[in-house]
């Protein structure tokens, strides 16, 4: 008995397994459920019509679950045929014990299907931004789907799985941009999909291990990464152009190459309404360039910036909803392709600041005429910046220039709308050949000091005489004070021991009381006072040598020696002023010598091109009137010539002169003949014999034309300046 019942045991076990195995493999083919399953169909959508052939029934032993599967079912909807390759129905078991089926899943994997057949389904289901987006922007592509329907009693989708790939689409994003060979593997459920292994080419751009998921709970949240290849050009940037048209530097010339692993983070509500998201990316930029619209011009330069070289150069930026963004890039530059610079670059930008620090080497000429120092091509400078910007305002906290010796630095200079308000110092030590020629510092307190041991001034007329429509300095009312031991004036002239005490108010000196030593008991005097009542300043200026103040004056090239006397009075933009030197020589004035050679005074020429013409006094009366320079009388007398002259210089500097010029011997003839002083009335025999020339100079800087006629007789305003001449001589 008990042997029977081990047989009959391992007979039933062993039938058992086999049937198993048999119903999850080759399973068990019937008609029985066919009717049941169309019904059912039909019943869950009426636009859907299902045609079955053969069905088995099999076991899924993982799940130890029956189902339905059948190959190559006709599953029609709105009279589309829908391609599906296999479709599996899971069956309740204790339904099919109380002999009422039910349907618990449904799984569908579809036959490799075109976009065109998904657009023409998509269009008889109901509209959505997906499906827009599919109909309108999906050109074509391949799709292989595998789909779990979970059903609740009613036939209702309660959960879905979809699975599938994509490859070998292509997509418009806009008129110039399209996507080529995308390809990616997807997951999705009611809550999460998950798209990964994203490929997909663009002009210029290739796109490669891409994963991105989306996850929908209360808030739905987008995340991404993948790494692109960017190799912009001249053949496809007008496609990127339209995207990038507000960032500057970006233009047809750029040629932008990088690897870039990018990371997306995104956070939308219900209503798709961005409320948070992060972006970062890091990678590398290979060799890369950037031509300006226009070149970058600056006067410390010896040539213009056309293009900026990139290349080994390490990127990475954060751009974020909480407004803490950065730019990092670290590597080489170049502004001609040739010598490549080290560089770093940090840029952390929250809202509307910026804090910025570049810290790279340079090796290109340098003239920064303000203090006369040149650094020569090929030397490598070091330079670091720390400036903070928000909109109209600029914080120079530190510019720190060093090149051998040299040393430039700035501290916490502040610009707001192109004036400076403030500044803590700026200090100055530069050589010139191993000679020192700076060594300064400018502290900005409760007053401004200036003080060291050497400034540099030889080309400090020139910006003098420069005129700017905006002052920088309109917002600096404060005291002033200069202490130099030694400064380095035009012409080789050294000022020693400057002392200045001033006022300045709105960027201008309303006060001034100054001295230097030229040495050799010679000396520099200027003084300023400011009369509120009448709001006119009164400007002196005396100095024993008259060289250094007027180097950048073409009319006075060639003056040596002599003694110089100028006041003017300043009102608003108006001035008037007077000139006077005395005791000076033209020594080979190229003006000078023309004039007299034009006259055919070849003696006076040959004097002015070897010892020089002496004068006795030389005194200029000008007007100036909102740049409009008018010369309301030039009067210079000598033991050989004398001349009298008028005209005006405008704002573009057109110039026009004229006047007359008579040798001493001439003048002193007719002088002497002049019976009575201060009664000038010429008459007719005593200008014979007379000779001397007029002149007319018309033109702008080098273009100057010069016109002489003889004449034989002098007006009486020249007769009345000679005769104050002799008169004051006795």
């Amino acid at each position: 008995m008990k042997k029977l019942f081990i047989i009959t045991s391992a007979t039933l076990f062993f039938l058992l397994v086999f049937l198993m195995v048999i119903l999850s493999t080759v399973g068990f083919e019937t008609n029985k459920f066919n009717k049941f399953i169309s019904d059912k169909a039909i019943e869950s959508d009426k636009n859907v019509l299902l045609k079955l052939d053969k069905i088995k029934f099999k076991l899924d032993i993982k799940d130890f679950n029956l189902f339905l599967e059948t190959e190559s079912p006709e599953l029609f909807y709105k009279d589309l045929l829908i391609p599906i390759q296999n479709a599996k129905v899971y069956l309740d078991f204790y339904s099919l014990i109380k002999s009422k089926a039910k349907i618990s899943k449904i799984n569908i994997s579809s036959e490799e299907v075109n976009i065109d057949q998904l657009k023409k389904i998509i269009i008889k289901t109901k509209p959505s931004n997906l499906n827009s987006l599919i109909i309108n922007k999906v050109q074509n592509g391949k799709l292989v789907t595998n789909l779990e329907l979970y059903l609740n009693d009613n036939l209702e989708i309660d959960n879905f799985i979809a699975r599938g790939k994509v490859k070998k689409l292509n997509g418009i994003i806009n008129n110039e941009l399209s996507l080529r060979n995308t390809s990616f593997n997807f997951f999705a459920d009611t809550s999460d999909i998950l798209i990964k292994n994203i490929k997909s080419e663009m002009d210029g751009l290739l796109i490669k291990g891409g994963n991105l998921q989306i996850t929908r709970n209360q808030e739905i949240r987008l995340k991404s990464d993948f790494s692109a290849e960017i190799k912009i050009n001249k053949k496809n940037i007008n496609n990127y152009l339209p995207i990038v048209k507000n960032i500057k530097f970006i233009n047809q010339e750029m040629n932008f190459n990088a690897n870039l692993d990018n990371f997306l983070d995104v956070t939308f509500d219900k209503t798709f309404k961005v409320v948070d998201y992060i972006y970062t990316n890091k990678g590398k930029i290979n060799k890369s360039f950037f031509k300006f619209d226009k070149a970058l011009k600056n006067s410390f330069l010896r040539k213009n910036i056309n293009h900026f070289y990139f290349k080994d150069s390490n990127f990475n930026t954060r751009y974020a909803s909480d407004k803490k963004n950065h730019i990092y890039i670290s590597g080489v530059y170049s502004i001609d392709d040739k010598k490549y610079q080290t560089y770093d670059f940090k840029d952390d930008f929250f809202k509307e600041t910026s804090n910025i620090n570049l810290d790279f080497k340079f090796s290109e000429k340098l003239d920064i005429n303000h203090i006369n120092y040149k650094k020569d091509d090929g030397k490598d400078a070091k330079i670091f910046v720390n400036v903070e910007t928000k909109k109209n305002f600029i914080n120079l906290k530190e510019l720190r220039y060093t090149e051998n010796k040299n040393l430039i630095l700035i501290e916490k200079l502040k610009i707001h709308k192109e004036s400076i308000s403030s500044l803590k110092k700026i200090k100055v030590k530069t050589f010139d050949k191993n000679d020192l020629n700076n060594d300064f510092i400018l502290d900005f307190g409760k007053k401004i000091k200036i003080s060291g041991n050497k400034y540099d001034a030889t080309n400090i007329n020139k910006f003098l005489n420069q005129k700017s429509k905006n002052n920088i300095l309109k917002k600096i009312s404060k005291d002033i004070e200069i202490d130099l031991k030694n400064i380095d004036t035009p012409l080789s002239k050294k000022l020693m021991n400057f002392r200045l005490i001033g006022v300045m108010e709105k960027g201008k000196f309303v006060k001034i009381s100054s001295k230097g030593d030229f040495g050799d008991n010679k000396f520099l005097d200027i003084s300023m006072k400011n009369d509120k009542k009448s709001k006119k300043q009164y400007l002196e200026v005396y100095s024993d040598l008259p060289q250094p103040l007027l180097s950048e004056y073409t009319f006075f090239k060639g003056l040596s020696e002599g003694i110089l006397t100028f006041s003017s009075i300043i009102e608003d933009k108006k001035s008037t002023s007077k000139l006077i030197i005395e005791n000076f020589k033209l020594v080979n004035a190229p003006g000078a010598v023309r004039l007299l050679s034009l006259a055919d005074f070849s003696g006076l020429a040959d004097l002015a091109e070897g010892d020089g013409l002496s004068f006795d006094k030389l005194e200029i009366q000008i007007n100036n009137n909102n740049g409009f320079l008018k010369l309301n009388e030039l009067y210079a007398v000598g033991p050989s010539i004398s001349v009298l002259m008028e005209g005006y210089k405008e704002e573009s500097g057109l110039t026009s002169l004229r006047g007359t010029l008579v040798p001493a011997k001439n003048l002193n003839k007719f002088l002497s003949k002049i019976p009575v002083i201060g009664k000038i009335i010429i008459p007719k025999d005593i200008g014979e014999g007379l000779f001397g020339v007029s002149f007319k100079m018309k033109g702008k800087p080098g273009k100057m034309k010069t016109s002489i006629n003889p004449i034989k007789t002098l007006t009486p305003r020249f007769i009345t300046k000679a005769l104050e001449k002799q008169k004051k001589s006795k």
